[in-house]
This record gives structure tokens, sequence and C-alpha cells, in this order.
């Protein structure tokens, strides 16, 4: 009765999965036609695109995702003007896994093509091909057909025509946010911290209790006066971060802010120029100059916070601001240019959180002076502390260098490189702390004590961590930061061979444009790569994927590159990577005609008719575990990057092909 109940379960779960597929289309078109000038026609293609989905740009993208597309079957009157065109500007995004700047849209998006008349009428015939992506999953290319009339009127709109049922196909979205709006948050709080114990800022305190000290006795004033104070503290650090984004968005909307703070996080220049800015504020950490603003804006705010009231709390918090310039200014600058990948309230509340993270000590101080008594006096560890920031600035300055690198295919800062500066680095950064290496301005260090060996251990610790890093480890923690692995050009050797060729000994079906990561050797269609699993007696592996797919390329990078999981791929298992988004045209023997009629003429479309129809697979990435006869061992997974869950999914199914179980067992 139970496996009764457990087969309906799973046939429910597959009518459900087949008729949400059926209806889930985000994207519906609709075309117009207006007449320009004589005998020259202008087709508007416009998009609206459910919440949560994006469409991608026209492109196009070699090794990248898949682009949207326009084909046009003109009669002999007809002939297209130019190319198509985007009327309403994409987003843009550098994406780290393809090494590229991608674009898409959100809720809109209009095309237009040009098309001139030999004579009066024509019906033009129209194709769209394009994918959509949400944060979660990617639908396959649709392709839509139109039939449109021109020469029927003139001045206005022609037709407004739908079109034929879709085709649906498969792809995989855009990463939005190389960071999440709670890490950058976490991390000004931490720059925060970092900011209060710098010498520019820590001998402030003092300064700040004497302030309110003679200001008042009247304790519930002297406690809203110190409110007051942090306040200002706070708003003068964010309010000109927020007037500068204000004033950009209401003079260029919201398409001109993004395109600005995108082009700040991609284009050379601006991450030459921020680079230059953490390398020269790392050299000022490290004792080689002072930055500093003029004098006079400090002793002017100074003078005017004598005058007390509101007005001299206000001017004892820019003094402030602007005594702590040269210690706080390298570590704003990190924050911001870190926040500002073209989102409004995210630079704002990055900045707000710094703030008030600085400014809790000198309102815990204004109104209890006495905590001031139990605080570290001021000394050479101050320095030090200035010290470590420059060693950290440092590290940071290579990001981007990094996107420069990527962005423009240099390939010089390739991700080897990257970590052996950062090995340089944070091992230099260990000796300074052991006191073998001075600076111009450190004290001498008699002894270690116990936070400063905590330290020491912490960053040596890194090291070590980062060195695997430099023969292939993913580093999953640090993706964030470093250049993609797809960059490393070195990897070690026990990750090079399994098959190399078919039954034939010819060469592996499509293995001269397709590959498989960590130097793992595969098959690349079906029938082949079924009749080597049966001759060497192993399970099949079947990765449904795509070049557009993000979530399959992170999947391989945190995954399938864990040793654990790569053992597993690479001895136990046969590996068939279907590529279900590949425009890779077959020879005609090879096509495909569905049953509606339409025929099927690229690998891509191809691999996905068959995914759909055999697994009911509408995602990627997509991982099936099949035994003997075509049957599914276990149940299929999707992306999930918990390792541990992966390898038990692995053994699972090695587990019931050698048992010769081909049913759902439980993982």
């Amino acid at each position: 009765m139970k496996n009764i109940f457990r087969d309906i379960l799973v046939i429910a779960t597959l009518l459900c999965g087949t008729l949400g597929f059926a209806q889930q289309n985000p994207v519906t078109w609709k075309t117009s036609v207006i007449q320009t000038e004589d005998a020259v026609y202008q087709i508007t293609f416009e998009a609206n695109i459910e919440n949560r989905w994006h469409l991608y740009d026209i492109g196009p993208y070699e090794n990248g995702p898949n682009a949207t597309t326009f084909t046009f079957d003109l009669p002999e009157n007809a002939t297209l003007i130019g190319n198509i065109e985007m009327i309403d500007r994409p987003v843009k995004k550098f994406d780290e896994m393809f090494g590229m700047e991608i674009g898409y849209f959100e809720k809109k998006a209009k095309f237009s093509q040009k098309i001139k008349l030999s004579d009066n009428g024509a019906t033009i015939k129209a194709n769209v091909e394009w994918m959509v992506c949400d944060d979660r999953q990617c639908l396959p290319p649709i392709d839509e057909d139109f039939v449109i009339t021109l020469g029927v009127k003139t001045g206005a709109e022609i037709s407004d025509v739908a079109a034929t049922e879709p085709q649906i196909t498969d792809a995989n979205p855009i990463d939005d946010e190389d960071k999440s709006l709670w890490g950058y948050i976490i991390e000004a709080i931490l720059w925060g911290f970092a900011a209060i114990v710098t010498p520019c800022v820590f001998p402030m305190l003092p300064m700040t209790v004497s302030f309110f000290m003679k200001g008042s006795k009247n304790k519930a004033k002297g406690k809203a006066q110190a409110s007051i104070y942090g306040l200002f503290i706070v708003l003068l650090y964010t309010l000109p971060i927020a007037a500068i984004i204000l004033i950009i968005r209401t003079i260029g909307g919201d398409d001109t802010t993004a395109s600005i703070f995108n082009w700040l996080s991609t284009h050379w220049l601006p991450n030459t120029m921020f680079f230059l800015v953490f390398i020269i504020f790392a050299a000022s950490f490290f004792g080689a100059f002072d930055i500093t603003l003029p004098s006079w804006m400090i002793n002017k705010s100074d003078k005017n916070a004598d005058k007390g009231g509101v007005g001299g709390i206000f001017f004892m918090a820019l003094t402030l601001v602007l005594v702590s310039f040269s210690c706080t200014g390298p570590i704003v600058s990190t924050i911001i240019i870190k926040a500002f990948g073209g989102e409004f309230w995210t630079p704002i509340i990055v900045m707000f959180v710094f703030s008030a993270v600085f400014a809790m000590p000198f309102i815990i101080a204004a109104m209890f002076p006495s905590v001031l008594n139990k605080m570290p006096k001021s000394g050479g560890w101050l320095n030090s502390v200035k010290v470590v920031l420059g060693f950290i600035e440092v590290a940071l300055s290579l990001k981007f260098i990094g996107t420069i690198d990527q962005a423009y295919h240099w390939n010089i800062l390739d991700r080897e490189i990257y970590l052996a500066i950062w090995i340089v680095v944070f091992s230099l950064l260990g000796f300074y702390l052991l006191g073998k290496i001075k600076f111009a301005h450190d004290s001498e260090v008699k002894h270690i004590g116990v936070g400063r060996l905590t330290l020491i251990i912490i960053t040596f610790s890194f090291v070590v961590y980062l060195i695997p890093g430099m023969w292939g480890a993913p580093l999953k923690g640090l993706s964030g930061y470093l250049t993609p692995l797809t960059s490393q050009d070195f990897i070690i050797e026990s990750q090079k061979t399994v098959i190399q060729t078919n039954l034939k000994g010819e060469n592996v079906k499509h293995s001269e444009f397709l590959h498989l990561p960590h130097g793992l050797k595969g098959f690349f269609d079906y029938k082949e790569a079924t009749e080597y699993a049966e001759k060497v007696g192993k399970p099949l592996f079947i990765d449904v994927t795509g070049h557009g797919c993000t979530n399959c390329r992170e999947m391989e990078a945190r995954v399938w590159s864990a040793p654990e999981v790569f053992d597993i791929l690479n001895n136990e298992y046969v590996i068939l990577a279907l590529y279900i988004d590949d425009r890779t045209a077959l020879p005609k023997d090879e096509w495909v005609k569905t049953e509606n009629g339409k025929i099927l003429k690229t690998l891509g479309k191809v691999n996905f008719n068959f995914v759909f129809n055999k697994y009911n697979a509408i995602s990627q990435p997509h991982y099936v575990l099949e035994g003997r006869n075509g049957k599914m061992l276990v149940p299929p997974r999707n992306y999930n990057l918990d390792v541990e869950g992966f390898v038990r999914f692995l053994k699972s199914g090695i587990e019931a092909y050698k048992n010769g179980n081909s049913k759902y067992l439980i993982y």
C-alpha cells in the first residue's frame, strides 16, 4: 500500500510539472507597424515580462547565454534596412561566470526593424527566439512566429498581430547581485568597528567626553545632546552619498543611474582609478605619507564647536569627521565603491550602517563618561591597526584589476596569479604581526599578547587555506572576491582523463566544441553514452545543462570540484552532458520532427525535446542518474550547493545500480 501511494504521488508530481510547464510563459509579445517614409515601414516588437523574470538583450554573446534573436522570411519585394534595434535600454552587468558584460530587460522590452518595399504590399514572416530567467530557474529558449502585413495603412499603426503557440526551450538567469545587501551590511559593520580603533579616531574619544562634561551637568540633557551628536555623525557620512545618488537619479532617471553605476562597476577607467585609490590609501596606512584635509577647514569647524547649543554639537561632529578623514577615508571608499553596483538604496543603507556603528562609541562615551576609564589607552597598537588595514586594502584592490581583466579578456590576472599575490600579502601581514616586519611609525614588539596571537593564527590559517587554490581548489568562501575558476591555467594532474573516444575508437561526438569542467571526460550524445555505459558496466550521470546556465557553472565550480564529488564522477559514472541551448546546426538526418510538426534542426532544441519528453525537465541544471534500459535510479537533483547531499545522491545511484534496482530510492 505504501509503495502504491508513493507511485501515485510521483505520477501526480510529474503531471503537475507537465501542466505547469505548458502554462508557464512569462513573456507575451505583440507587434505593431508604422510607415516612416515612402515605402519604408518600421515593425515594433514589444515584450511584456512578468515580475521577477529577465529577458536577455540581443547580444550576441559568444560562449555566453542565449541572446534574443530575430529572423525574417521576406518576399522578393522586401529588404531589411539595417539590423534589429533595441528601443528600450537594457540593464548591463558584468557576469564573472561568463567573463563578459551581459544585458537583460525587466517588465518590458521593445525592438524595432525597418523594412523597405519595392512595390505596394507585402506579407512578412518573423521569428523571435528568447529566453527568460528568474532568481531560481530559467525556461528554455522560447521561439514564436509572427505574420505581419505591410502596406495596408499609412502613417499609423498597421497591425497588432497575435503569434502562433510558442515552442519552449531552456536557459538560466543572470546572477543579479554579486553580493546580497546583508553581506554589504555585515561588511559595513566590521569596517565601522575597525575605523573606531584607528589612530585618527580613537584619541578623539577623550575629547568627546571633555566636550560634553563641560557642556551641562543635567544628565538627561547631556544624554539628549549625546544622541544629537551621534545623529549628526551619521548624517554627515550618509547625506552626501544620498545627495549624489538622488541628483543623478533626478536628472537622468533610473536607467541613467543604473547605467552610471554599472559603468563604474565594469569599465576599465573607473576600476583603474579605484585600484589606484586603494593603493594610495594603503601606502598612507603603511606610513608613507598622511592624507589630511586642509587645516583651515578643521580649525574653522573646531572654533565653531565652542559656541555651544545644537550648532556647537554639529560642528563638534563635523570636526570629528574631518579630523578622522585620513583613517576613515580609505574605509569609506572601500565599502562605497564595493556597494556601487547599480542599486539606488544599497550604498545609502551601507553608509548609514557604517556611520551608525562608527558613532556608537562616541554616543556611549558622551552619555557615560566613566566608561572611558575602562577602555584601553592610546599607544603603538593603534598604528598597528592602520598597517593591518593597509594590507587588507592592497588585497581588496585586486578585485578592480580582476574585473578589468575579465571584462576585456586580457588574461593577465588569472586566478593563480591573483591567489599568489594574496598569499604573499597575507603572509607579510602574518610576519608583521609577529614583529618580523616594521614600518616607520611602529613601536617595538617586545612580547605577543593573546589578542595578537589570535590574529596571527587566523592570518596564517587563511594563507594555508589559499594555497590549494593554486592547483584548482574551488575556495568557495572567496567566490565573490577571486576571479572565476575558469581563468585557472593549472589544475592537478589527477583531474585530467577518463574517456577519450567512443566504442569505435573515434572522437566523442560534439567534443570538438563541447567540454566538461575540471578535465573530466564524457559524452554529449545520449546514444553514444548509453552504449559506452553498458560496455563498462557503470551507471549514467546525465547533466542537463546549457551555455547560458549560470547556476550550472556555479555547481561545477563549487560542487563538482569538491574532491569527494570529483572522485565519484571520475571513477564511478559515465558522464553525459546534454546542452539544451546549443545552436549548432545538425545534419539533416539528425533533425527531429515534433508531434505538432515542427522540425528541430539544432543540437540544443533536439536535446531539449529529448530531455522534456523523457525526464519532464524544464530547468537547469538538472541531474539524472540512469541505469540499465534507460531506467532512472533515484529521484533527480537540481541546483543545490550542498556537497554532502550531492555525494549522497551519487552514492545512492551507485547502490541502486549494483542492486539492480531501477526504482526511486530515498537518499
